[in-house]
């Protein structure tokens, strides 16, 4: 069996544009990934059809020498638009390589180490405590969801005193502890927004009272020893990582005890043959692992996968194929933006969990290429904040 085909989609995932490839072999099977798409999206394609050049031809069974030969082709280590590429592509050897043998890809990660995946659903923002029970509820009702991700975020932290936010995220959080059922859990994500990290210990420590289940990326990432910093004094579960590339940045941020959860991203660290070391690595340091995943469901199947294989896995972020978007309430119109059709059976939340497929071979989905194409390409683009005083804030 040899690789002889790669096809490259850019299409949408309901709001936000997609880029999908597709390995073929000359006995007709095909392999699937995706890419993580950090901004300049239709920069991937040209970077895929280079990296092609290094797998044509190849037993895609390889998967390890095959992903080794990729990264080891970069004179310099691959950054975020590399690894983005290289993920996909060993998404596609590892969904072709379990598809030869007629197995689900966590066969061949040594078999499943839990029979179901948890997972927690993000809400986005930070609505009313009442609509944040009516929201949770829904999702509880109808997925089983007990787990949630919000902002902390109540009011613009550039415009007012820093103390003022803290009170505000604060109050935000007390009430919904009041207003909500008791065996909710509730993650708040900071968006890296925070600079100094005595600040964004002060937030974590105010949140803290009231439980969440954890708190994610107040800072940027760069400066890895901040994180040690920040962890030191921090009274509540600290999660970071989706921001990391490779498990060399991971293992600084394990060295200097900068997070108590990990989250890497399948789709951002080169595919699920790095996500495994970086996991390794975690365990040995005693760290869980709650991947980054907002993604489309073809990544959540990836993730299934991985997860279904790993010891230290704690919870997968998870986006509903259909319905909400990135901001809560989602859109109210019924048009494309509202689904998610490139995968015609995605992996769907029941009481909470998702569930295995045992029977089924590779990553268990089925691919739907006429919807990539017909969905098309969306642009998409961060909005960067300002300042009071005109300077950009981070994104």
């Amino acid at each position: 069996m040899k690789i002889d085909r790669m096809r490259v989609y850019v299409t949408r995932d309901k709001d936000r544009p997609r880029v999908i490839v597709a390995l073929d072999t000359d006995d007709g099977l095909t392999g699937w990934g995706e890419c993580y798409n950090h901004g300049p999206d239709l920069a991937l394609p040209p970077l895929l059809d280079y990296l092609y050049g290094f797998v044509a031809g190849q037993d895609p069974t390889r998967v390890e020498y095959l992903v080794n030969l990729l990264i080891q082709q970069c004179r310099f280590p691959p950054g975020a638009l590399g690894l983005a590429a290289i993920s996909a592509i060993d998404h596609c050897l590892w969904d072709l390589a379990a598809k030869a043998v007629n197995v689900p890809v966590y066969k061949l990660l040594g078999g499943a180490v839990r029979d179901r995946i948890r997972v927690y659903a993000g809400v986005y923002t930070a609505p009313d405590a009442p609509a944040a029970r009516d929201e949770f509820d829904r999702l509880n009702e109808e997925w089983g969801f007990t787990a949630f991700k919000l902002s902390p975020w109540r009011i613009d932290i550039h415009t007012h005193r820093w103390g003022e936010v803290i009170r505000s995220s604060a109050d935000y959080f007390r009430s919904l502890r009041e207003t909500v059922r008791a065996d909710y859990e509730i993650a708040f994500d900071a968006h890296a927004k925070i600079f100094e990290p005595a600040a964004a210990r002060q937030l974590g420590n105010a949140l803290a009272a009231y439980d969440p289940l954890f708190f994610e990326e107040p800072l940027r990432p760069e400066n890895i020893e901040a994180w040690g910093d920040l962890k030191q004094g921090l009274n509540c579960t600290l999660a970071t990582g989706e921001s990391l590339y490779s498990r060399f940045e991971f293992l600084r941020l394990l060295q200097v005890k900068g997070a108590d959860w990990i989250q890497p991203d399948i789709c951002v660290v080169g595919g699920i043959s790095e996500m495994r070391k970086i996991a390794v690595l975690a365990e040995a340091h005693f760290v869980s692992m709650a991947p980054h995943n907002p993604m489309g469901p073809l990544a959540t199947a990836v993730n299934v996968h991985f997860a279904a294989a790993t010891q230290n896995f704690r919870i997968l972020e998870y986006r509903l194929p259909r319905g909400q978007c990135y901001v809560y309430g989602g859109t109210q119109v019924e048009s494309r933006e509202d689904e998610t059709r490139y995968v015609v059976d995605p992996y769907l939340p029941k009481d909470g969990y998702l569930e295995l497929r045992p029977e089924r071979a590779g990553w268990g989905v089925e691919m739907d290429e006429k919807a990539m194409q017909d969905d098309g390409y969306v642009h998409w683009q961060r909005r960067v904040p300002k300042r009071p005083d005109g300077s950009y804030a981070f994104a």
